[in-house]
């Protein structure tokens, strides 16, 4: 069976609350939303609108990118994926969208190094 998106997000959500030794009861006062639905959320019962799930990222003290990072690589491991940092992916095809739409930043993270390509700006998609 498929692993759904919003149980990957429930459980990256509840893998960082437990991580940070509070209860459902903390964050979801500190969020503003109600306890059931913030378990219902975690259980991938529920989907999560994107503004409750920033107020829950920001009740528990992290990014939303982060969250969504980990949700990313928890998918790609259900499915035998490898991930974008396991060999190097170049899109011959791709259009040249310009140094400032294309320019990437690397980060060091534990033993792995993760390359962060923004997605290119309208304006540079105007332009090509």
């Amino acid at each position: 069976m498929a692993l759904l998106l919003r149980e990957a997000i429930g459980d990256s959500l509840r893998r960082t609350r437990v991580s940070q030794s509070r209860t459902l009861r903390e964050v979801s006062n500190s969020a503003s939303v109600s306890l059931g639905y913030l378990s219902e959320v975690e259980r991938g019962r529920k989907e999560a609108s994107s503004e409750l799930l920033a107020a829950i990222c920001e009740a528990l003290e992290v990014p939303l990118s982060d969250v969504l990072f980990d949700v990313s690589e928890s998918m790609a491991d259900a499915t035998g994926r490898r991930r974008v940092g396991d060999e190097q992916h170049v899109d011959a095809a791709a259009p040249d969208l310009g140094a400032a739409a294309t320019a990437s930043t690397s980060t060091r993270i534990g033993a792995e190094t993760r390359i962060v390509i923004p997605a290119p700006t309208a304006r540079a998609l105007a332009a090509a």
